[in-house]
């Protein structure tokens, strides 16, 4: 016994985006409503990712004393030699407080 789907046999219209903004366009939503043209999304719960000042990667560490974040211990011997208006410059990248001089 074979069970057959009537949907399965039917081929779905796929329509691309200008297509559903154009379409939204023209029916009557109310102003509050969630749509492509006017979506505004809440503030996300999930936190945001941190990356190594120095080479981009994932970081999982920061530096007490500069507040560069690192990924690797070579990065963080690194971050240990470099002087204060250079640790300056990687946090005025990033758009941090500069903690250290």
């Amino acid at each position: 016994m074979q069970h057959t789907n009537k949907t399965a046999n039917k081929r779905r219209a796929w329509r691309p985006l200008k297509h559903l903004v154009s379409l939204e366009r023209s029916l009557p939503f109310p102003e509050d409503a969630a749509t492509y043209c006017r979506i505004e999304a809440p503030p996300s719960f999930v936190p945001a990712k941190k990356y190594s000042d120095i080479s981009g990667l994932p970081a999982l560490y920061t530096d007490p004393h500069s507040k560069l974040r690192y990924s690797t211990a070579e990065e963080y011997k690194l971050i240990q030699t470099l002087p204060s208006d250079i640790v300056a410059g990687y946090l005025a990248l990033r758009k941090a407080f500069n903690p250290v001089g």
